[in-house]
């Protein structure tokens, strides 16, 4: 099964692209989509959605899996990373990929094994579940792979093809 994971932010999302089955886990692709601080608001989720389905359309992932969203203080941050991570579902949902959705909590509890892990943690432990040769950069493509390992996990355990 190939696993599309998204880190969603509205300046840089995260995208990473594990494909997994009961033994193993096998990078294919990582990365960001960055969008221009200084464009509206409304060009900048085009963006990031036009970035998004062409990632779908060149790696044809069977599954998604978004990480939910986290914010105890900035209500404005938490308001833009939520309109990213809304055309984050949008493109997958229209992409007709079933998607899941996993905490900050859950994500680092099945990587690290720590919930409170911090990012460089989750860098490492990416990179040697996926056997990479460095921990993959910049940390939003590291948690996208994360976010992904997570639901290929997830998916053993439920039994999801």
């Amino acid at each position: 099964m190939l696993v599309l994971g998204i880190d969603p932010g509205l300046a840089t999302t995260g995208y990473g692209l594990v494909a997994g089955d009961s033994q193993t886990l096998q990078p294919i692709a990582f990365g960001v989509v960055r969008t221009p601080p200084h464009v509206p608001i409304t060009d900048r989720l085009v963006t990031l959605y036009d970035a998004l389905q062409r990632i779908i359309d060149e790696f044809a992932p069977d599954q998604a899996a978004v990480e939910e969203l986290f914010f105890a203080t900035n209500a404005r941050t938490a308001i833009s990373v939520s309109q990213a991570r809304g055309v984050a579902l949008l493109a997958v949902a229209k992409a007709g990929l079933p998607a899941a959705e996993y905490t900050p909590l859950q994500v680092k509890q099945t990587t690290t094994g720590y919930g409170q892990a911090d990012k460089q943690q989750v860098q490492e432990m990416v990179r040697i579940l996926l056997g990479l040769r460095e921990p993959p950069k910049p940390d939003d493509a590291a948690d996208a792979l994360a976010v992904a390992i997570c639901h290929l996990s997830y998916s053993r355990v439920a039994g999801i093809p």
